[in-house]
């Protein structure tokens, strides 16, 4: 059967009573000029049995209130939200054929996003000023109602990490702070899926600054609140405290990948330094070792994938290591690219992490990516069996190290 496009839906709604608006981020980014292919729609005028009727294929989801998938795009009917409780769960929600699109468009979070279009007119509906608020680069609570969903605070922090250039208003980071004791209510699967979309943005550092800004950032970041003040060395680091030099090497991560655990590993390599007592400021001794703990301990807490965590420890544990592989000597060297290369991070995704770390100082970065896989390409298990006649066992393993090792001695003499 032929896919009904969105004006054939907006017009049988249309016929039945009912209007259809896009909305959401689709809009907001239509306005930003930025790509957004993951639209949302509102249907107002009509029941959720009549939409159902109207389009018998549609996939109902969602348990709060029902979302309807048709065509690959999400339909959702206007509604009235009425908090009654605490958290993010805890609302009443009402829908029906009176509510009309104004009133869905006032629930919502920022203004930004508080905007919508008559798919048939193209008129647009925007009592918040949404608009002006995208012209002059304001984040802006849309309402009052701002306050009674906390995850509104993390969201607010993802748009300031995601469009770079904006600045939240002074009123909605008031109503951010208000929020701070209800955040511990949030599930930790929420505020990972707005933890994990900031890392991927092209600022990720903006975050981490909006929720200092708003007070809240130790809540769910606590080790990253333990960074700020943490002093070091200011021949090493001009940049300031290990907050600020986190910042600097996180946001340096963005030009070398979009993989998100690659940049949680960068954002935690320094973790340790928020533990070092202060008498022993500028100085870091063994921060790599609390480090890993550290990360251990906040992978848990936010319920973080396994992957993360080992990639974090991995960071923790060997950037110093790898920043320093150039001084090593040829055995030391071979250790630690047959650790890094077993480890979750890889010696790709370490060698990341120091050039961002070593790239905020202005200091040579050792590439022990290039000669590390070189080294495991060129000194494999199967040569040297062939070689030696050795099948497996411990033998075989210390045969390969040695030989690894040679060969890294002649590569050093050669260049």
């Amino acid at each position: 059967m032929m896919k009904q496009n969105i004006f054939q839906i907006a017009n049988k709604i249309e016929k039945a009573g009912g209007r259809l608006y896009l909305v959401g981020g689709a809009l907001r980014d239509k306005f930003l000029q930025r790509e957004n292919n993951d639209k949302d729609y509102c249907v107002t005028g009509i029941t959720a049995q009549e939409f159902q009727d109207l389009f018998p294929k549609a996939h109902v989801q969602g348990k709060s209130f029902e979302v309807f998938n048709l065509e690959g795009k999400e339909f959702a009917l206007a509604r009235i939200e009425t908090k009654i409780g605490k958290g993010h769960k805890e609302f009443e929600i009402k829908t029906g054929k009176d509510i009309k699109i104004e009133d869905d468009l006032a629930r919502r979070d920022i203004t930004i996003n508080s905007i919508a279009q008559d798919v048939i007119t193209e008129e647009i509906i925007d009592p918040f000023n949404g608009r002006e608020d995208i012209k002059n680069k304001i984040i802006r609570a849309t309402t009052e109602k701002f306050k009674e969903d906390p995850l509104r605070v993390y969201r607010v922090a993802r748009f300031m990490a995601e469009l770079e250039e904006f600045t939240v208003e002074d009123k909605t980071i008031e109503m951010m702070k208000s929020l701070k004791k209800e955040l511990s209510s949030l599930s930790k699967e929420r505020v990972f899926k707005e933890f994990e979309k900031a890392l991927l943005t092209n600022k990720p550092s903006m975050f981490f600054e909006t929720l200092r800004k708003a007070n809240v950032l130790e809540v769910h970041f606590k080790p990253i609140s333990k960074l700020i003040g943490a002093l070091q060395p200011q021949a090493y680091h001009p940049e300031g405290d290990a907050y600020n030099h986190t910042m600097l090497v996180l946001d340096a991560s963005v030009q070398y990948t979009k993989d998100p655990k690659i940049r949680f590993a960068v954002l935690v390599h320094d973790f340790g330094k928020g533990e070092t007592p202060k008498e022993e400021y500028p100085h870091h001794n063994d921060h790599e070792i609390r480090g890993a703990h550290v990360v251990t301990q906040f992978s848990h807490d936010l319920g973080l994938p396994n992957s993360w965590k080992k990639c974090g420890q991995t960071a923790c544990k060997e950037h110093m290591r790898g920043g320093k592989f150039n001084e090593m000597r040829p055995s030391k060297k071979v250790q630690f690219i047959e650790r890094v290369d077993k480890s979750y991070l890889g010696l790709h995704g370490l060698q990341i992490v120091v050039n961002c770390d070593k790239g905020t100082r202005n200091r040579e970065t050792p590439q022990f990516e290039k000669i590390g896989k070189k080294c495991l390409q060129q000194i494999t298990g199967e040569i040297i069996r062939q070689k030696y006649g050795i099948e497996t066992g411990i033998l075989l393993g210390k045969k390969l190290h040695e030989e690894r090792v040679k060969w890294m001695k002649e590569q050093l003499e050669q260049s």
